[in-house]
């Protein structure tokens, strides 16, 4: 009844019959029934239960958050994720807030890939690019944006807050190691973080850099790649996956590196706030231009 009288020329009536049946509810029930509750009570029941959506794995918390998305598709996603990785609602918000739908959108969009292949986690092959990310937001890092950190200080930081750099990094990631030693010929080398991705199946090898990308970083991550391939993945594992987190990517330094050709290395860039949405319109439109001329430059070799 509430609902039908928010429509139309009632609207006014409407906003009086609410209010009325808020004093009436809260004199009866107590708390919990006041005019703006009411207001949440009729947008979830326009946004989810008359489309039959509801999902029982979610709290009222968790619906508030995903009533303010009008776009179907984007919340449909957020559920799908909440419910298959236990998000908790402060999490949810969290991601929300950081655009990750719109991120991993951007990602493969800009490849020419649907959103919801990233879901099907129970794809035998499926595909790095439908994970990683570009760039990665680490704003519950509390850094200074604009302040000079050694990598040791970032690599600090992120062990510190592991369990949210995990859910910023996305589906299927465990820890593995730090500061994991390689040695050649009595030489030592060290990657800085290791994870293992259950749904890749793969080793991922997280190269920090506090700078803007650099030919030699290129090198030191297809160096630590090629070493993972022959001497620690076990038989079974699909190829180490390298990515080198920068502070700046150098776009001109992707384009004529093995980072252009190389399906198993990447760059990306690492954000200390969350940008705003034409912060990262300007990301995603910047980064779909360079993909598609490099689509160009592969279509005309061929």
């Amino acid at each position: 009844m509430i609902y039908e009288a928010q429509d139309g020329s009632r609207a006014e009536y409407g906003k009086q019959l609410i209010k009325y049946t808020a004093k009436q509810l809260t004199k009866e029930f107590g708390r919990g029934f006041d005019e703006r509750n009411l207001r949440y009570m009729r947008q979830f029941y326009e946004s989810f239960q008359k489309w039959n959506a509801v999902r029982s794995e979610l709290s009222w918390t968790h619906y508030r958050l995903l009533m303010r998305i009008k776009e179907l598709e984007k919340r449909e996603y957020y559920i799908e994720e909440c419910i298959e990785n236990g998000w908790s609602a402060r999490q949810l918000e969290r991601k929300i807030n950081s655009f990750y739908y719109e991120r991993i959108l951007a990602t493969n969009e800009s490849k020419r890939i649907e959103v919801k292949a990233e879901i099907q986690s129970l794809e035998p092959d499926i595909n790095p690019k439908h994970i990683l990310k570009d760039p990665y937001i680490l704003e519950f890092l509390g850094l200074e944006e604009n302040k000079a950190y050694l990598e040791k200080d970032l690599e600090q930081a992120l062990i510190d807050n592991l369990q949210k750099f995990l859910l910023e990094l996305g589906k299927g990631f465990s820890f593995v190691a730090r500061q994991k030693r390689i040695t050649i010929d009595g030489d030592h080398y060290y990657v800085d973080l290791v994870f293992y991705n259950y749904l890749l199946k793969c080793f991922v090898l997280v190269d920090l850099k506090t700078h803007k990308l650099t030919y030699q970083d290129v090198g030191q991550i297809d160096f630590y790649v090629k070493y993972f391939e022959e001497n620690i993945k076990i038989e079974g594992d699909n190829p180490t996956i390298g990515i080198i987190l920068c502070s700046e990517k150098n776009e001109t330094m992707v384009k004529y590196s093995v980072l252009n050709e190389n399906d198993s290395l990447y760059a990306s860039k690492y954000k200390l706030y969350i940008p705003t949405e034409d912060e990262l319109k300007y990301e995603i439109e910047r980064e779909r231009f360079n993909i598609e001329q490099s689509m160009g430059r592969t279509n005309r070799k061929q």
